[in-house]
């Protein structure tokens, strides 16, 4: 998938919304990996796999998942010679146990769950390391039982701190008076009675410390220090007896890795499905059909990050399988692309998606989008530029089964050459089999999508009493810009939008032309689109347009929609047919002699342009239109323009 795109559209935001659902570094890096598929079985799977995970969690089951706290470091050290604490082999119990009462808890819920309980049949319970961690450690400590040598020394050693206990004692009893307090104290691991300093010589001893004051002396008097040496001998024997067992405890879970490592990836699995269901409810989101035939059909579908938005529903695939989609600015066209493109990638990416009930998508090789303005100072890259370079990448890599998402077609460059240019990309990426949705304000537009086999317009509806946009698609109409009334309502004085509708009124023409109407209907009878037809064919185009060509005359109009047969195009004529019967095309900005025979009418100039259009801005380059413009005023001696046709 188009990563760039992807990150457009806000795919990565959803990602992290998944994450913070997950309670384990496993499942947290599932989710972080998460990215959409392109294999159905795959993806109607993982659909289905959240879907049973969101019905048992609203039928208030409490899934328990195991704990990972602490295995993360174990699995880390495996195989590095490491000696494992108490409370590191006490994690590896805790987590055994937890994937014992897993196993048991999916085995339960086959029937209602039968894909994920599945996955349960894979943990390993391990009883033999379990049950030898519980009987060796109880709450972080090693058990006295765990071995005859630890239970034969922890005796010896309490049999020898009863011994020193009870000198302590009496040496304490001893010595009251000169003793600062009645308190036993600690010094290097060794035990000392803290004396009055004037009295210290009084205790036949060791000074091991004294006081910050200098009135207290710390001594270890020699009747003990025989015996406190005893007791760290068998301290140290205490410790290799423990160790003895860690070692035996640690080579278990050695020999145990493989299984493991199983049992945490299951586990990150549940926690990843999990956290997709548990954001699935967040969003009310449901699970939809799928299909790869190319046909999509979305109900009501919501933005996930847009809580207050107006539902959404359009289609394609059937009897078009593009759309373009006009309205006036603020009226929520980016928000149709955006709420496509990412439920698309969400739907590919095994979540469900908030859509009303009857929704069904395709699956997409690629999602590719070009919205945003994509400026850029260092590359010196204007609006315009920038979304060429783009829509330069989609003309490389557009195919079947690739959804396309435009946002405002060739703006922000002169509207002659920009609706021309929009039409022939258009066409290019439908050739190759594309599903496109574009947006734009180009009444050409308009008429290319309402004639254009493949293609069908949509608007957003706008209140045209309140000015106010109404955030609703709807399919086979095209929309208006509303921008004179909303300049009005803005304040613009009222002079100038008196002025703005006399021009408009100058310059307007029909926005459906009624042939545009009658090919239209022509494809809408003909059988949907499967992914081996052509999205254009010759003989489509005669068929539809075999009426009008009488309306058309026999000669071909500087200005009218022509369709090449030989080249499988449609063009613009630029010159009228000659005495050898030779007309002049504009394929693509190339400048072409096609004998008539190969033209077939496709719509005439007057359903194109205004009355009066200046076609130099569509057949001449910008350097001639400023000569042209330039001899209107006076002479030039050895200006000229020259054709490329008219040189020798």
């Amino acid at each position: 998938m188009n990563l760039e795109s992807l990150r457009t559209l806000g795919y990565e935001e959803i990602k992290q919304e998944v994450v913070r659902y997950t309670v384990s570094y496993e499942g947290k890096r599932l989710a972080e990996e998460l990215e959409p598929m392109i294999y159905m079985t795959a993806i109607h799977r993982a659909l289905e796999e959240t879907e049973e995970a969101k019905e048992l969690l609203e039928r208030g089951a409490s899934v328990p998942l195991p704990s990972l706290e602490g295995i993360e470091w174990v699995m880390s050290l495996i195989g590095t010679g490491y000696l494992f604490s108490e409370q590191d082999l006490s994690a590896v119990g805790v987590f055994l146990n937890s994937c014992g009462q897993l196993r048991k808890y999916m085995a339960s819920k086959e029937q209602s769950a039968p894909r994920i309980a599945a996955y349960g049949s894979s943990l390993q319970e391990l009883p033999g390391l379990r049950e030898e961690i519980g009987r060796c450690i109880r709450f972080g400590v090693i058990e006295t039982q765990a071995s005859r040598g630890l239970e034969r020394v922890r005796k010896q050693l309490a049999v020898a701190k009863d011994r020193l206990q009870r000198k302590l004692d009496s040496i304490m009893s001893r010595h009251q008076s000169i003793l600062q307090e009645n308190l036993v104290s600690m010094r290097g691991g060794r035990y000392v009675i803290p004396v009055k300093r004037e009295y210290h010589k009084q205790v036949k001893g060791a000074v091991l410390d004294q006081s910050t004051s200098g009135q207290t002396v710390f001594v270890e008097p020699y009747e003990i220090a025989a015996l406190q040496g005893e007791l760290e001998l068998l301290a140290a024997d205490e410790a290799r007896e423990e160790g003895i067992i860690l070692s035996m405890l640690s080579g278990l879970v050695e020999r145990e890795q493989e299984s493991l490592r199983l049992n945490i990836e299951v586990t990150g699995v549940y926690d990843f499905i999990f956290a997709k269901a548990k954001y699935a409810r967040s969003l009310n989101a449901r699970n939809v059909a799928l299909n790869d035939r190319g046909v999509l059909r979305m109900n009501g579908g919501r933005h996930p990050k847009l809580k207050d938005m107006v539902p959404v529903s359009l289609n394609f695939g059937q009897s078009y399988k593009s759309l373009i989609v006009t309205g006036p600015n603020t009226g929520g066209k980016t928000v149709v692309l955006k709420t496509l493109g990412l439920l698309s990638a969400m739907v590919q990416s095994g979540l469900l998606i908030p859509v009303e009930e009857q929704s069904e998508f395709t699956v997409f090789s690629d999602i590719v989008s070009v919205i945003g303005d994509g400026q850029s100072l260092t590359q010196s890259l204007s609006t315009f530029s920038a979304q060429m370079k783009s829509i330069e990448g989609m003309l490389r890599f557009a195919g079947r089964g690739v959804l396309l998402l435009i946002d405002e077609l060739a703006a922000g460059t002169d509207p002659g050459e920009g609706f021309a240019l929009s039409i022939a990309i258009l066409e290019e990426l439908s050739r190759k089999g594309a599903n496109i949705v574009v947006t734009t304000h180009f009444n050409e537009l308009k008429s290319f999508a309402a004639a254009a086999p493949g293609f069908e317009n949509a608007r957003m509806e706008f209140d045209k009493h309140t000015l106010q946009p109404l955030y609703k698609l709807t399919i086979g109409e095209a929309g208006e810009s509303y921008a004179l009334q909303i300049a009005e309502k803005l304040g613009i004085p009222p002079e100038v939008i008196r002025r703005s509708h006399e021009l408009t009124a100058q310059q307007r023409r029909p926005e459906v032309p009624e042939r545009a109407r009658a090919i239209k209907a022509h494809n809408r009878h003909k059988p949907p689109l499967d992914s081996k037809e052509e999205p254009v064919q010759g003989d489509q185009l005669q068929e539809a347009s075999s009426k009008d060509s009488k309306a058309l005359g026999s000669s071909f109009e500087i200005g009218d929609a022509v369709y090449v047969s030989s080249i499988n195009r449609t063009g613009i004529v630029y010159a009228r047919q000659d005495s050898m019967g030779i007309v002049g095309v504009m394929v693509q900005k190339e400048k072409l002699r096609i004998n008539h025979k190969r033209l077939k009418p496709y719509l005439s100039k007057e359903e194109l342009y205004p009355e009066d259009y200046d076609f130099d801005i569509i057949f001449e380059s910008k350097e001639n239109r400023k000569k042209r413009k330039l001899m209107r005023k006076k002479h030039v001696e050895g200006l000229s323009i020259i054709h490329p046709e008219e040189e020798v």
